[in-house]
């Protein structure tokens, strides 16, 4: 889809997946090794009670889902960032992730009509549809041919 498939208002959910015990330590081994993301007998005395998942191996599992959900992929001209991360509940090795995203507010470009920005919410449900995570992201997209005049 194009950033004028997108209006406000649209939204999408994906696919969902598991994240298993194995893949939470390597993850966090190499790009955040904590004890309660890498060790869990350590995780076990932790805060925690048990091994969770880095919150970015979280926001990358959503990152994922959302592109193998092929919405606005092949439109993307990047990304000049995101806002209101919010990581609000654990996850755990066999928790399954799901997101839904929403756009919240689109406009094109002025001074480069062949693209357009849109504001995309995001919600990282786990298999109770628990809210475990929460953000905001803006994307560059380009316009369908011919719909800047």
């Amino acid at each position: 889809m194009f950033f004028d498939d997108l209006p406000v208002g649209y939204s999408f959910e994906t696919a969902e997946r598991a994240l298993g015990e194995d893949e939470i330590i390597a993850f966090a081994k190499q790009w955040d090794p904590q004890s309660f993301h890498t060790d869990p007998e350590a995780a076990r005395a932790s805060p925690y009670g048990g091994l969770i998942a880095s919150g970015y191996h979280t926001l990358l599992t959503a990152f994922t889902l959302e592109l193998a959900a092929n919405v606005w992929t092949e439109a993307s001209m990047g990304s000049p960032g995101m806002d209101a991360l919010r990581w609000l509940k654990p996850v755990r090795p066999g928790d399954r992730l799901r997101l839904r995203v929403e756009v919240t507010e689109s406009r094109a470009s002025r001074s480069k009509p062949d693209r357009g920005i849109a504001r995309f919410a995001h919600t990282v449900l786990n298999q109770n549809d628990e809210a475990v995570m929460t953000y905001d992201t803006m994307v560059i997209l380009a316009r369908r041919p011919g719909a800047a005049g």
